[in-house]
């Protein structure tokens, strides 16, 4: 669920797009006849005119205040839709979580989009000349929203990480589109031996690459991430194929054995020899390439491996600082 919230100077324009369809821009756009439906009438009711009128009254009670309209908008995603007293009920939490449950307000339902979503239009200025502070307002909206997502059983959205509480920032953050471009790197590096294969095989699986100073990935529905944002930078990638590339240089040819043939003993011998003596040269090589190998694996592992995302590292950094300077007053104590 996503919510939006703004304040304006208008009651007239505000509530004149919420209550009508929209008007067509051009000749090909489809505009859909009775998109909007009334949910609520707080303190108000009547005609558009008659509304207006009435919410236009109310605000002369605070002359001084230039934005009086607060506009709230709620969005549910695609595929979830609760019946209308349900939406009614969330329209009631809405005013109440914000504080203008006692204040004139108007709640709208629009059937023009593939969502269910609602349009909140409140008098910022009570019948008491009170007005509802537009202070922290995104952080509100964001708090309501995770609650109706839990009293609802809505698709949870993760809300902005500025808006969460110190203990909250601490929790690792997972989106859907992100993850999915971390599997797809990690499957092309285990699968390509070095970048313009790593480049081809990623564009297979849909994405267009752009290599710079650092490297970013488009999918399908052209939202754009940088390999940074999901712990793999260039400079990463290049170190990946740098090391495979040094461990097919260390692999060993055995050489091959010359043909027996009949030869005198004493030539027989010394071929003998010679060719015991390569052979354990060979072995020795082998057994350090194999060493070497072990390590160039362990490291290509370690690598294709994400990196902890910057804002995650943040808080714990933030976390160690202040227990520091907690430890270092209480020795001044």
């Amino acid at each position: 669920m996503i919510g939006k919230i703004s304040t304006g100077k208008s009651f007239g324009g505000c509530i004149h797009y919420c209550l009508n369809d929209k008007e067509q821009v051009s000749m090909q756009e489809e505009v859909m006849v009775g998109r909007a439906e009334v949910l609520m009438y707080n303190q108000c009711y009547g005609t558009e005119k008659e509304i207006i009128s009435q919410f236009n009254e109310v605000r002369r009670l605070n002359p001084n205040l230039a934005s009086p309209v607060l506009h709230v908008t709620l969005s549910l995603s695609p595929g979830e839709n609760l019946p209308k007293d349900k939406l009614m009920e969330m329209c009631e939490d809405c005013a109440k979580e914000i504080l203008f449950e006692k204040n004139q307000y108007i709640a709208i339902y629009h059937k023009d989009t593939n969502h269910q979503h609602l349009h909140i239009v409140a008098n910022r200025v009570g019948f008491d000349r009170k007005t509802v502070s537009d202070s922290r307002s995104y952080e509100k909206v964001a708090k309501y929203c995770r609650k109706m997502e839990q009293k609802f059983q809505l698709k949870e959205v993760l809300s902005p990480r500025k808006y969460l509480s110190e203990k909250e920032r601490l929790i690792p953050r997972q989106d859907i589109r992100k993850e999915h471009l971390k599997q797809d790197i990690q499957l092309a590096l285990k699968a390509t031996k070095n970048y313009p294969q790593f480049e081809a095989k990623m564009t297979v699986m849909g994405y267009q690459v752009l290599k710079g100073r650092g490297i970013s990935f488009t999918n399908d529905k052209k939202v754009k991430l940088k390999g940074s944002e999901v712990g793999f930078p260039l400079m990463k990638i290049e170190k990946i194929f740098a090391l495979k590339q040094e461990q097919e240089k260390q692999q060993v040819t055995q050489p091959q054995t010359q043909t027996e043939t009949q030869l005198p003993p004493k030539e027989a011998y010394e071929r003998y020899l010679l060719q015991k003596r390569q052979q354990q040269g060979v072995n020795l090589l082998q057994a350090a390439n194999k060493n070497l190998a072990k390590e160039i694996n362990s490291l290509i592992d370690g690598l294709m491996k994400p990196e902890q995302p910057i804002e995650q590292q943040v808080p714990s950094l933030l976390m160690k600082k202040k227990k520091d300077k907690k430890r270092q007053q209480g020795m001044h104590l």
